[in-house]
């Protein structure tokens, strides 16, 4: 939480976030489907009316920090090392990203929960497809191409779909580290 914030804005923050934990902990119980969000406000002791202010959706519930994800992914590449090409950041940014994911606690139950549930899967992959723009408009900036350049709209769109791709994937580093490999140097057969 961020140190000086008042009391009205930590308060809010603290409701949110109870209100994301409750709804998470009822669908890996007992299934995202078997919930309503009338269950999810009482488990965080408040009304309907302030869950629906908090999150636009029950999809949403689950996927309290689309934010601060768009951060990281722009970051990723805006504050590259010296030498690291925007391709090389994407590709660590993407590995780190799935390589935590499978190291959280709870992250298996997560994504099991996502994958199980069609309604969960399909806001996830729009939601992430969502930063496509803002991505594109920073490798844009990082390369010096206008912020039209359909190279960095088709770069942001693959390196998004590769992420999508890996973390439904039983293996996630092995799916991005050849999706990211066909990026770099293109496509290649075996020639049989």
């Amino acid at each position: 939480m961020i140190t000086g914030t008042g009391r009205r804005e930590r308060k809010k923050a603290a409701t949110h976030q109870a209100l994301a934990d409750a709804a998470l902990r009822l669908f890996l119980e007992r299934g995202y489907d078997n919930v309503g969000v009338r269950e999810i406000a009482d488990a965080a002791d408040v009304s309907t009316t302030t869950l629906q202010k908090h999150f636009p959706s029950k999809e949403s519930l689950v996927f309290d920090r689309d934010a601060e994800i768009e951060d990281a992914l722009l970051a990723a590449v805006r504050d590259r090392a010296p030498g690291t090409s925007v391709l090389d950041a994407l590709r660590d940014h993407t590995l780190a990203r799935v390589e935590r994911g499978a190291a959280a606690d709870g992250a298996s139950e997560f994504m099991t929960l996502v994958r199980s549930t069609p309604a969960l899967s399909e806001y996830w992959h729009r939601m992430w497809m969502r930063h496509e723009e803002a991505l594109t408009r920073v490798l844009a900036a990082e390369t010096g191409a206008p912020e039209t350049d359909p190279g960095c709209a088709a770069l942001a769109h693959f390196a998004l779909e590769t992420s999508a791709l890996a973390i439904r994937s039983e293996n996630p580093a092995r799916v991005a580290e050849a999706a990211f490999a066909i990026l770099e140097h293109g496509w290649r057969t075996s020639s049989r």
